[in-house]
Formats: structure tokens, C-alpha cells, sequence
């Protein structure tokens, strides 16, 4: 179901920038602000970052997609985007699963983004604190231990 993504291959980057574009323009909703970094990524700008790619498949296409770093035992969650046409199917679920062995995982969300705050405490990630990022604008820093 979870499979590594390599945006060298020919459809693949263009595809993940769709569905972010799509999936972030959703957050920019519930939170009240469009000046999400990866709404506004070109193409090129998303196939320089230096993440590591895993994804969701359904009938052949891309519908979801984790980008993320590793740095000594820390995980970090870059962007986990889903097609919202496959919202509430369990796909940003089983890319986070896949990283749950990763001795510490930290993310970081929009706190006004209660779908995506559901799905990171329901998987054991614990809020570490807020931080405005615009008049009025938070987001919300998780992490999850490997003792969890």
C-alpha cells in the first residue's frame, strides 16, 4: 500500500505538486491563511527539497504523499498531503504509520487544522507548543516518541 516515491520518475513530482497544491489549498481554508510555503512551491523548487518521499496509490495514480527528513534518530514530517477527492480513507494514516519506527517523530500543523491534529494525536504524538506564523495564524508542533 506504502511505497517509496521518487520524484525523478517521469509523472511522479508533477502529480505529488497537484495533489499538494490541492491539499494545502484545503488547510489554507480551515486555517484562515493562504501564505502556506508549499501552496505556492513551483515544480522545480519542490524536486530541489532534499525530502525523502513515500506514497498512496489507488487505481494506479498517486492520492497521497509524505515528504520527510531524517537527521540522527529524528524524523521530521516536511508535508504529508492527500487528494481531497480521497479525504477520509485512511492514506495520510498509513504514511505516518510507516514512519512509526523512527525512535522520535516531530510534525507541525496549522492549529486551526483539526483533521490533521486528529490524525496526528490519534496516532500518539504528543503537542509540544504553538507559534504565530502571521497576525493570528498558528501552528501547532507534535512530536511522538518511540516509548509511545
Amino acid at each position: 500500500m506504502v511505497e517509496a516515491l521518487d520524484l525523478r520518475q517521469p509523472g511522479v513530482a508533477e502529480r505529488v505538486l497537484e495533489i499538494q497544491r490541492l491539499a494545502y489549498q484545503v488547510e489554507a481554508d480551515l486555517i484562515g491563511f493562504d501564505g502556506i510555503p508549499p501552496l505556492h512551491e513551483s515544480l522545480a523548487e519542490l524536486k530541489a527539497r532534499q525530502l525523502r518521499w513515500l506514497g498512496v496509490r489507488a487505481g494506479g495514480d498517486i492520492v497521497a504523499a509524505l515528504g520527510y527528513t531524517v537527521d540522527d534518530t529524528v524524523c521530521d514530517i516536511d508535508r504529508l498531503v492527500v487528494d481531497p477527492a480521497h479525504f477520509g480513507q485512511g492514506h495520510g494514516s498509513a504514511l505516518v504509520a510507516a514512519l512509526l519506527d523512527f525512535p522520535r517523530i516531530t510534525v507541525s500543523t496549522g492549529t486551526a487544522n483539526v483533521p490533521a491534529r486528529r490524525l496526528y494525536e490519534k496516532l500518539g504524538f504528543q503537542p509540544l507548543g504553538e507559534t504565530e506564523i502571521a497576525p493570528g495564524v498558528t501552528v501547532m508542533r507534535y512530536a511522538r516518541d518511540e516509548a509511545v
